[in-house]
């Protein structure tokens, strides 16, 4: 393929290599001088702690940024993508970490807007027909199902992914990138997503980035990995074990922490009785939910992404209207108070949307840091805000949660995904709350930052604070986890003791069938 403006659609991607790539951003050097190759029908798993410039690669890669060094070469011709567009007609796809989508469109307008100018046209008007029989080609072949006519803002996070693959697929992708594709999945689907991606690779190659090693080990033939961004290893992926691909990553050994079952649990201190709420598309999303966690313990929620556990976070700190029944904390009745209330109450939450619920993306590091008590006697005294102890508070926090950026004046949307995730970690820790809404704590965080964040919890958990753990890692629930509840369709089908529960149990009842 020549280095000029003009591209093609190739038949097949036999190789693709990129040589001695540099990028340089104020303050940081983000790709140092990198070499990774992928053959015909190879996964490549490319890891890294969080901020090893994964992500800032492919990036390079699909000419979202241009390189200060090194070149890219398909099938051994140099290629310069001055933009996306170009990588997506020379043949490659990505599916990002942050979602491309719009969320006021349907999937179908959604998909339409990425075939830009491929997309079929009838006389007077845009074929939207054409692609939504597209989108359901791609579904049905792939076993990818999404509703083509659902608006973007009524998904889950776990259905906006899927989303996003049946748009790279729609696109033409003969070479896949895939940027935490399983982070917002269950355990079914992954296994599903793997098996599928295998089928895939008789077609097209993959560069595949995941923090979770037991994909990387079930999928990918060679692994790369980075660090403060330099590769620091390669090597044949069945030659190593998790164990120790997560110790080159970090540089020591992984022992995720477990609950030991050794804190006493006190009075309960979060009740929700009979809890209905409607979801966006005016249906039930909850459906007389009972449940109670008790002080010094942690419940784990389990479920299929879209069984409610989004309504129910959301409910809980006020996002959301309750229809009927009682939420009551430490007491006090807090159903449909406003956010502010529930916040002064000592409720602590980290959401499932990090980049629109968790953060301002606009503001820095530190503003984030202090977002829920900019306006307390720890940062302010009437109307000064006191700039040297949100410095220190904001410096202290992001050695402590090893946030890695260029300094605490950063925009904090410029993060990777997994720092932004720390960003909020710290900030709800920091606050010292007393109880913890925590809805998929560890998404997108690299082994060594998982290790750490539940080791807080835990801490917190015996100083007594209540925990409610969303999760879809069921590796994570089992873990951590005093007692399970399994939610199936906006309604809790049981409650287990930790010593009662295992994979296979839970994932029978996440499937709604009674035991």
């Amino acid at each position: 393929m020549p280095c000029s403006d003009s591209f093609s659609i190739m038949d097949k991607i036999r190789s693709l290599r990129m040589e001695h790539i540099t990028k340089r951003f104020p303050g940081v050097l983000a790709s140092d001088d990198i070499s990774i190759d992928v053959g015909e029908g190879e996964v490549l798993a490319l890891v890294g702690e969080n901020g090893a410039g994964k992500t800032t690669l492919m990036n390079i890669l699909m000419g979202l940024y241009q390189p200060d060094e090194g070149r890219i070469l398909i099938n051994g011709e140099p290629v310069r993508f001055r933009g996306p567009e170009d990588a997506f007609r020379a043949g490659l796809g990505m599916v990002h970490q942050t979602y491309m989508l719009v969320p006021n469109m349907t999937v179908t307008e959604n998909i339409a807007l990425g075939l830009g100018r491929n997309l079929p046209k009838r006389p007077g008007h845009l074929d939207l027909k054409a692609v939504r029989k597209r989108i359901e080609e791609i579904s049905q072949r792939y076993g990818l199902a999404v509703n083509p006519d659902a608006y973007i803002w009524q998904l889950s996070v776990g259905e906006q992914q899927k989303v996003e693959l049946v748009k790279t697929l729609c696109l033409g992708a003969k070479f896949l990138i895939l940027d935490e594709p399983t982070s917002a999945l269950t355990p079914q689907e992954v296994d599903e997503l793997i098996a599928l991606l295998h089928r895939m690779t008789d077609e097209l190659s993959i560069i595949f980035i995941s923090h979770k090693l037991q994909e990387v080990k079930a999928l990918s033939n060679k692994v790369t990995i980075l660090r403060h961004g330099k590769v620091v290893f390669s090597g044949n992926t069945d030659d190593y074990s998790s164990q120790e691909i997560a110790a080159r990553m970090t540089g020591h050994e992984i022992v995720l922490p477990k609950n030991k079952g050794t804190g006493q649990k006190g009075d309960v201190v979060l009740s929700l009785s009979d809890v209905t709420v409607m979801s966006d598309r005016k249906i039930p999303a909850l459906n007389s939910l009972t449940l109670d966690v008790r002080a010094g313990e942690i419940v784990g929620l389990a479920g299929v992404s879209g069984n409610g556990q989004r309504e129910l976070a959301e409910v809980i700190n006020g996002l959301r209207k309750v229809e009927s029944g009682s939420i009551r904390f430490f007491g006090n009745e807090i159903a449909n108070k406003t956010p502010r209330e529930i916040i002064d109450s000592g409720m602590g939450y980290i959401p499932e949307e990090r980049n629109t619920e968790g953060i301002v993306p606009p503001f820095s590091i530190k503003e984030n840091f202090v977002l829920k008590d900019i306006s307390s006697p720890s940062f302010s005294s009437w109307v000064l805000v006191d700039g040297k102890k949100i410095d220190s508070t904001a410096e202290k926090l992001v050695k402590r949660f090893d946030v890695r950026c260029p300094g605490i004046d950063t925009a904090s949307g410029s993060l990777s995904g997994g720092n932004i995730q720390k960003v909020i970690l710290a900030r709800e820790i920091e606050r010292k709350p007393k109880f913890l809404v925590a809805v998929y704590p560890t998404r997108g965080l690299d082994m060594g930052a998982v290790e750490f964040i539940h080791s807080e919890l835990l801490k917190l958990r015996e100083s007594g604070i209540g925990i409610l753990l969303i999760s879809e890692e069921l590796d994570e629930i089992l873990d951590l986890s005093d007692r399970i509840a399994v939610i199936y369709k906006g309604s809790v089908q049981r409650v287990l003791d930790r010593s009662e529960a295992t994979p296979d149990r839970l994932g029978i009842l996440m499937a709604g069938v009674q035991e």
